[in-house]
């Protein structure tokens, strides 16, 4: 795919042969159509991309989504209104510990895309190792274990909760509580059930977490040196406690003797030179130790995929490396307001290892019937009850970018760009109406009229 490209030409291949799923490893259970691309332009393939098309080199195709095993939906973020997680701060602070002091993390990698089974909501992280999903079995069993403790030691937790009614809020004992509390063997007198307590002071300021406050005081003391030597605020202090950006999380700055150096080296100023398909090299002290293709399109950077030397894999390279281009689609649209999307592949939520392109909010997932696009929080809880679904609510909704002329389809035929019309009428041998049907609804009208479908 280039940006010169004029015209783009391709060959359709069909299908409906099932072959080897590659997420539920199920024999013959995956379909999809397919087709070989000799040039695409980027526009093209934009349009393509928001009919549920996809690409793997100059190969482009697109899943049977009520016939396969694991139905694959294009999902895009909006990079704009990005906002990390806590799971994806933490993975920015590792490798800028690495760089700063160059300990390699030991633990599970957090946030791996290859290995991630595990939601965010579920226990607190994104993309976690197979490691991390035996300590949410952990974490289940221990629960039963804490009621044993707090059954076993009713006096104290009864003492508890009622010396400390203003931390906890209303602290109103349950039944069971109440009944523990009472019927505790022991020496001394009876004890008594605990009275509801009244809740936080209304008088007192809420609580605030430590570290915020001690950010606040730094800053004031920061500003007040300014103040005393005439220079003008910092922007942090101006800002105050909010939260970092993406980019001030990417870029925060290292110490001088930092052990480690990582440049990630693109072409400058997109997408002034152009739009196409380009790799985006990491550099560890002269090293390359990952590399990510990314195609620039007019409203989106789509992720293509990522290799990296596996000896650096405790980095999170792979969600290091997308929330990256998060940065990078924000930086392009600076020198082009329309794009400002990013595309992430393909969602597949009946394969929990790649359920984690979900936690990049805000998102949305296409609708395959309709081709519009519907937030996530609206689908997960329809994909949880069924593996395909249409997601437009709308039942009169319909596919606005419907094939509804064949006769305008363009056909490269003997060297000659036609309408479909006229070839059907110059072409000897048996006639293929059926499958240049079946790819004008595949692509839509618009793309049917300006993508030159090879005959032969």
């Amino acid at each position: 795919m280039a940006a010169g490209a004029s015209y783009t030409i391709v060959e359709y291949f069909g299908g409906g042969d099932g072959y080897r799923c590659g997420y539920c490893k199920r024999e013959d259970g995956s379909f999809s159509h397919g087709m070989w691309s000799h040039t695409m332009t980027v526009q093209d393939y934009q349009d393509l991309i928001d009919r549920g098309w996809r690409r793997s080199g100059k190969y482009v195709y697109k899943p049977i989504m009520n016939q396969t095993c694991c139905p694959q939906y294009t999902i895009r973020c909006q990079s704009l209104n990005f906002q990390p997680s806590k799971t994806h701060k933490k993975i920015l602070k590792k490798m800028s510990k690495f760089l700063a002091k160059g300990e390699m993390p030991t633990g599970p990698c957090d946030g791996e895309p290859m290995d991630s089974a595990c939601d965010e909501e579920e226990d607190g992280g994104v993309r976690e190792t197979l490691v991390a999903c035996r300590s949410e079995v952990s974490a289940s069993v221990e629960g039963p274990l804490s009621k044993e403790r707090e059954t076993a030691g009713g006096v104290a937790s009864k003492t508890t909760a009622a010396e400390t009614p203003e931390k906890c809020g209303s602290c109103e004992p349950t039944t069971e509580r109440t009944e523990t509390a009472t019927t505790t063997p022991g020496p001394g007198p009876a004890t008594r059930a605990p009275r509801p307590g009244l809740g936080a002071d209304p008088a007192r300021p809420p609580c605030r977490k430590a570290k915020d406050v001690r950010r606040e005081r730094r800053l004031q003391k920061d500003q007040q040196t300014r103040e005393a030597n005439g220079q003008p605020p910092s922007p942090q202090a101006s800002r105050g406690s909010q939260a970092k950006t993406l980019e001030e999380l990417i870029t925060e700055s290292l110490p001088v003797d930092a052990t480690h150096k990582l440049e990630a080296e693109s072409t400058p100023d997109m997408p002034d030179c152009g739009y196409g398909s380009f790799h985006q090299q990491y550099w560890l002290d002269g090293r390359i130790i990952a590399v990510g293709v990314i195609d620039i399109l007019p409203t989106c950077v789509s992720s293509v995929y990522l290799y990296y030397d596996p000896s650096f894999s405790s980095l999170s390279l792979g969600s290091y490396s997308a929330l990256r281009e998060i940065a990078f689609t924000r930086q392009l649209h600076q020198q082009s307001p329309q794009l400002r999307f990013y595309y992430l592949g393909f969602y597949i939520h009946s394969c929990p290892k790649m359920r984690y392109k979900g936690q990049y909010r805000p998102s949305a997932l296409l609708c395959p019937e309709t081709f519009v696009w519907v937030p996530i929080e609206r689908c997960l809880p329809i994909l949880d009850q069924r593996r395909y679904s249409r997601f437009n609510v709308d039942p009169a909704a319909g596919d606005v970018g419907a094939l509804r002329e064949l006769g305008r389809l363009r056909v490269l035929y003997c060297r000659t760009v036609m309408p479909f019309a006229a070839y059907a009428r110059k072409r000897k041998g048996p006639c293929d109406e059926k499958d240049v049907q079946e790819y004008g609804e595949l692509v839509g009208q618009a793309c049917a009229e300006r993508m030159l479908l090879f005959r032969a």
